[in-house]
């Protein structure tokens, strides 16, 4: 009996050692089914490329343009020269990008985009003037022989981007004054677009209340800016440098005297203030 159970055990032991392969065929796909899938495919390859490309259903129908402010869309729509009928996917966006910043210097950036199935949209930002600047050179003479000047706009980038017969309201005026030796000397060590962009940036600091009566920006050379404010009211600035440092000076020292005629923070650890 006992040598019964342990045969009975022993045949009940798991057998060790790699599974037995299994005895069933790998079924290849028949060539049909390769060849009708092969068809299939191209099918849908061909659909897709006549899809985009030849029916009617995807074709650039509407411009859609917004951001404009001294543009019109008119002007954006004329220059961007969207090809409307052509398939919406052979719209060269990039190239509609160029051409608008190339023809149309106020667009600071644009933004083309396809709106599918059948639009393109512009969404244009404008530069903003900061500055202007007298162009003497382009002055016409009004009537009675009167010059009538002609202002050139300067944004925050200090980049010249467009000539204006009037000089927008509220814009400071950039006064270069190279006749000055001073001024002269830094003409030749800084060059003028240098000093425009200094200029840029000691508007861009001011506070917003000097902001709002600063009248003209005088540049005698890097480290002489001068604001005229309303008034009769002026600021010795200085360089461009310490900015903020600046700016928090004038304003505590324009409350401390009020009544003062002339500022001075070229150097804000040690503002004045006269004229009172």
């Amino acid at each position: 009996m006992a040598g019964t159970t342990a045969d009975r055990g022993e045949r009940q032991k798991p057998k060790s050692g790699p599974p037995r392969p299994s005895r069933g065929r790998l079924r290849l796909p028949r060539p049909r089914t390769l060849i009708l899938a092969g068809v299939a495919l191209l099918l849908l390859g061909a659909g897709g490329i006549w899809l985009l490309y030849g029916s009617q259903w995807l074709r650039a129908e509407r411009v859609a343009i917004s951001g404009t402010e001294v543009l019109t869309p008119a002007q954006v729509r004329t220059v961007a020269a969207v090809p409307v009928g052509a398939p919406m996917i052979s719209v060269d966006t990039d190239a509609i990008e160029d051409r608008l910043r190339r023809k149309l210097p106020r667009i600071d950036s644009v933004d083309v985009v396809r709106s599918w199935p059948h639009g393109i949209g512009l969404k244009v930002t404008e530069r903003k003037p900061v500055l202007i600047v007298e162009n003497r050179e382009n002055s016409k003479s009004g009537e009675n022989g009167a010059k009538t000047g002609k202002f050139v706009e300067v944004d925050a980038k200090g980049v010249r981007f467009a000539t204006v017969p009037k000089a927008p309201p509220g814009v400071p005026r950039l006064e270069l004054t190279p006749d000055q030796s001073g001024a002269a000397a830094s003409l030749r060590r800084f060059g003028p677009d240098r000093l425009v962009r200094e200029a840029v940036r000691v508007a861009g600091d001011l506070p917003r209340a000097v902001a709002r009566d600063t009248r003209a920006i005088k540049v005698r050379s890097y480290d002489s800016v001068t604001l005229d404010l309303s008034g009769g009211r002026t600021v010795a600035w200085g360089s461009g440098e310490k900015g903020d440092t600046k700016a928090t000076t004038l304003t505590a020292l324009m409350k401390a005297a009020p009544k003062a005629r002339h500022f001075d923070v070229s150097v804000p650890t040690a503002p004045a203030s006269s004229g009172s």
